[in-house]
């Protein structure tokens, strides 16, 4: 059975064997995540190598997304490698300090004495630790402990409401970005935007480099979340992940799951793709089976309507990596079926100013009320079938084109299965027989189907698509 939404996977010790990570593939796996935040550059492009292998062995689409570290900002190391502090316990933030203990720690993040004041709340740990700060005197932040707990080394620190200052491309994410482009990733998630402009420098960071992904930007500031940053950063990106891990701390957990529905809302709204990630079978990291709240967690996001659903710890470094990919395989589509079509209603208040996307709507419309057996759109740069992912119109997209890029690249839009044609050249006819012949060979569709077919011409033309048919397979063609 056809899953629309995509499954996002982080790759890790427990995926780094040739086997595992085939199991891996062959389970479900749509998009690779290599996170820049562990590994060496040599990891990375080993691991970039052996995906690339597997996928062409076992005939799948599997995008690669290179995820930058962003700013680290974490407390230091230990004499011991961790403390254990007490409610109403005194504790230091110290920049000037090599290794912690008892009473303090240093900091990777060097500038928090000029970020904090006294009343500050800091939150260590993904909030499980709660720092009050009483005063700040020189490279020394002086706390109070309102929830205490392990703490151990390198562990993240934040501003409860925001209002950290580090940029989000730090120089060593600047080397992962050439790095990313080396690897030719399809797409680079940047950590931390809080602002458009930081996606613009990413986004030429990468050009520089040869990069031609996609910019995925992850949502985890407080100061992200307002409409006009979100907004702002959406117009600088091609989609969002809605990571909410980092978020939930700035923010407070309970804001979170609205926020997560207004994001993708807004993201569908403007074009862009979206993912949703954190925790989502954080259990699976021990248990080959799901909780019954992630099952609903996973079930939630796909009826939010997420592009993608994404693996963490669970396909990383858990015992777990294969069951957890088949569990939110066997959940997305479960969630994909109960969910109702309303095209019809998705068309009001809509305008349309370009001739492609115009036509991209109006197959869509066609393809609901004809119940047609699939949507074939010839893309080279895949807009069209992006722009028909946006609104659920029951019938499966199939993105089929000439651009090995452009295949890897639609692997992550929701509803959308990318198909390689072959180029040629400016016959129509010619190219029309070839797409029949693609969807038939690969058992989309069979003798006497219908199907809309969307194409441009002339021929080969990136956002040129201005012409909808509606073919019967098999019909005065010889396939």
């Amino acid at each position: 059975m056809l899953r629309s939404t995509k499954i996002v996977a982080t790759l890790g010790p427990a995926s780094s064997d040739p086997v595992v990570l085939e199991r891996m593939i062959r389970a479900g796996v749509d998009v690779v995540r290599l996170n820049f935040s562990h590994g060496t550059v040599d990891d990375h492009l080993a691991r970039a190598a052996l995906v690339k292998e597997i996928a062409r062995k076992t005939g799948r689409t599997v995008a690669i997304m290179c995820d930058l570290q962003g700013p680290k900002i974490r407390v230091g190391k230990f004499k011991d490698s961790k403390i254990t502090l007490a409610k109403g316990q005194k504790f230091i933030l110290d920049a000037s300090c090599d290794l912690g203990d008892n009473e303090r720690v240093g900091l990777d993040y060097k500038e928090l004495p000029r970020d904090v004041d006294a009343g500050t709340v800091l939150l260590l740990d993904d909030g499980k630790i709660v720092l009050e700060v009483a005063e700040v005197r020189g490279e020394e932040v002086y706390t109070t402990v309102r929830h205490g707990g392990v703490l151990s080394n390198n562990k993240g620190i934040n501003r409860q409401g925001g209002g950290l200052t580090a940029p989000a491309l730090t120089p060593k994410d600047i080397d992962d970005i050439r790095t990313a482009a080396k690897i030719n990733a399809d797409y680079l998630a940047v950590s931390f935007p809080k602002t458009g402009a930081d996606m613009y420098m990413a986004r030429e960071l990468l050009r520089a480099s040869g990069g031609k992904a996609f910019l995925i930007a992850k949502i985890e500031r407080a100061e992200a979340v307002t409409p006009a940053a979100l907004l702002d950063i959406m117009n600088a990106c091609d989609g969002i992940m809605v990571a909410r891990g980092d978020l939930a701390v700035e923010v407070g957990d309970a804001a979170v799951p609205a926020l997560q529905k207004r994001m993708i809302r807004l993201a569908r709204e403007h074009n862009k793709l979206t993912i949703t990630a954190t925790q989502m079978m954080e259990s699976m990291i021990e248990s080959p089976v799901p909780t019954r709240a992630e099952v609903s967690d996973v079930a939630n996001a796909v009826l939010d309507g997420t592009d993608a659903v994404m693996l963490s710890a669970e396909s990383a470094s858990g015992k777990y990596p294969v069951e957890a990919i088949e569990a939110m395989h066997r959940i997305c589509v479960q969630a994909e079926q109960t969910q109702p079509v309303s095209l019809d209603q998705d068309f009001l208040n809509r305008v349309f100013t370009r001739v492609d996307q115009s036509i991209a709507m109006a197959g869509l419309f066609t393809a609901f009320h004809l119940k047609v057996k699939a949507i074939a759109t010839l893309t080279e740069s895949g807009s069209t079938a992006l722009w028909m992912s946006r609104l659920n119109c029951g019938v499966p997209i199939y993105a089929l084109t000439s651009q090995a890029a452009t295949r890897y690249r639609c692997a992550l839009f929701r509803d959308v299965y990318p198909l390689m044609v072959k180029y040629v050249g400016s016959d129509r006819e010619e190219l029309l027989v070839e797409a029949e012949k693609v969807l038939v060979e690969n058992g989309v569709v069979k003798g006497g189907d219908l199907i809309v077919l969307t194409i441009g011409e002339p021929i080969g033309k990136s956002g040129g698509t201005n012409t909808m048919k509606i073919v019967k397979i098999g019909e005065h063609r010889k396939l």
